[in-house]
Formats: structure tokens, sequence, C-alpha cells
């Protein structure tokens, strides 16, 4: 499957071939849509948490953007949050987390940039309350800067929202940090909400769409 986006981009199905440059896209977006480089000190971790796990566990829901210069940017989903949170509980994090040492729980003590990575790692918190369940997919999408301001995120956000609608999902939830004001917007022109009242989240916001 390949959608052309012009101007020689097109979206395609990511493939494990894929990882490390998911890796790399994951990492230059990850200070809340910025680049993160400078902030951690092993590239892989980020990518490792919130981008290479979904192609791993639903391949036919993980799209790349590819342009003259390679992979730069991605769609990523799941149909099920609590089934890909069991997964990754039971399957993908104890691999991981095999070959990091767990930083401890106290942040006073954390004296490298991925400290924190290294501890989500060895301790997941998956965010899926009642509230959420009416929106049981979610996913993540990341696009480098040249790649931004094209339509190419509106189109692969609608191509793997129709994809979920087809397999059933009656909704989708993506969780945004307060601070990126971009993503919280471009979401919302894609008829997003956020969610509010009892039971949303507070660390984050979370945006909600009936699919």
């Amino acid at each position: 499957m390949v959608v052309e986006l012009g101007g020689g981009y097109r979206l395609r199905q990511a493939e494990a071939s894929d990882h490390a440059a998911m890796e790399m896209v994951c990492l230059r977006t990850g200070d809340s849509g910025a680049d993160a480089t400078a902030r951690e000190d092993d590239p892989r971790l980020l990518g490792l948490i919130y981008a290479v796990p979904y192609q791993v566990f639903a391949p036919e829901f993980a799209f790349v953007i590819e342009g003259p210069n390679g992979v730069c940017g991605y769609v990523l989903a799941v149909t099920d949050s609590a089934a890909y949170y069991a997964w990754a509980q039971r399957e993908w994090f104890p691999g991981i987390a095999a070959t990091v040492a767990d930083p401890g729980p106290d942040k006073a003590t954390w004296t490298r940039g991925s400290d924190w990575a290294r501890y989500e790692i060895h301790h997941p918190d998956f965010t899926y309350p009642e509230a959420l369940h009416p929106y049981p997919a979610h996913g993540h999408i990341d696009l480098l800067p040249e790649a931004q301001g094209r339509g190419f995120g509106r189109r692969a956000l609608e191509h793997v929202m129709a994809a979920l609608a087809r397999a059933g999902a009656p909704g989708m939830h993506l969780g945004v940090s307060t601070s990126n004001h971009a993503a919280l917007a471009f979401y919302e022109r894609l008829g997003f909400a956020r969610l509010t009242g009892p039971g949303a989240p507070t660390h984050a916001v979370y945006m909600v769409k009936a699919l």
C-alpha cells in the first residue's frame, strides 16, 4: 500500500527495516514536538517506548512518511489499547529492560538524560482509565520539520482512522503534552475534542474522537 502525497513524498506501510528510522523520528520530535537529541543520552529509548512496539504489535496500522531524504514521519495505531498494553507489559518491555539498568524511583539520583526512559521501561505506566474506554484505539503521529505544514499529517492520520474504523474501532484517543500547542491545534482541526470531566487524566491532554 502506497499513497502518493506529492513532492516526492509518500505514505507506505512501515516495516521492521524502518525501526531505526522510526527511532530517529521519535527522538527528533520527542521534546513536546521539538528535537530531544541534546536531552537524551541514549538515542534509541524514546523510539523503543513510543514507536517501534506499535509496528511490532499492529503492523497493519503502522505507516511511515517517506521523502527524498528517507523516512521523515510516521503514524501508528492499535485498535484495542487494553490488548496492546497487556502485550507490551508481558512481552515488549521485559526484553528492553534486560538491556538497560533501572535508575530507581528517586529522580534526585538520576544523572543521565535518558534515566527517565530507563525507569519507564522498567516500570511502564499505561494510562487507560474508564473515561477513555469509549475510544479504545490510540496512536502516535510524529513528523520531522521537512514534512510539516504540507497536509501530510492530516492525510496520514485520516488514512489510519479510516483503517481503524473498518476494523471496528468505535473511537480513538491520543495523549498530548500540555505544552505541545501545535499538536493540540492539529488534532482539533481533525475533529478531536479534549477529554474532560470525571476520570479524565490530568498529567496530559487526551484528545478523543468517535470513528
